[in-house]
């Protein structure tokens, strides 16, 4: 008896149907891959130059208990004006003292001590952020 073969021979005749699956699917996965690759540049590169003015207080010393100092360096673009808003918190953790302090010098990095006055006495002063005149906030 002869034996009969139903089916071709593999790899004879062409790709099989789980080949031109396989395929389909690594270009859905690249495209999509450098889709997200583009998302997360262009997220990176509107943070990195949107920050008009950033601060950080350097250190915090409660002068009395109605007033506190806090030490503040503030890097921005030369040209560029803004203003960075500073809290004092009680040693509950409530706010006592909140306050804008403006810079518009012409250098890019400014340390500078600032004062808020307090309504009770104050253990810690925080930054909140800083905002570029133009809008960019950080």
């Amino acid at each position: 008896m002869t034996a009969v073969r139903e089916a071709v021979p593999d790899g004879r005749y062409g790709r099989s149907e789980d080949q031109r699956a396989d395929r389909k699917l690594k270009i859905i996965g690249a495209v999509l891959g450098a889709g997200l690759l583009g998302v997360v540049v262009w997220i990176g590169v509107g943070y990195v130059g949107g920050q008009g003015i950033s601060a950080e207080v350097i250190k915090s010393k409660v002068v009395s208990d109605d007033r506190a100092e806090a030490h503040l360096e503030v890097r921005k673009d030369r040209d560029a004006g803004g203003y960075c808003t500073l809290r004092a918190l009680s040693e509950d953790g409530n706010e006592v003292a909140r306050k804008d302090f403006r810079f518009d010098g012409r250098s890019d990095r400014i340390d500078e001590v600032v004062s808020l006055r307090t309504t009770a006495r104050a253990t810690a002063v925080e930054l909140m952020g800083c905002t570029a005149d133009g809008g960019s906030s950080r």
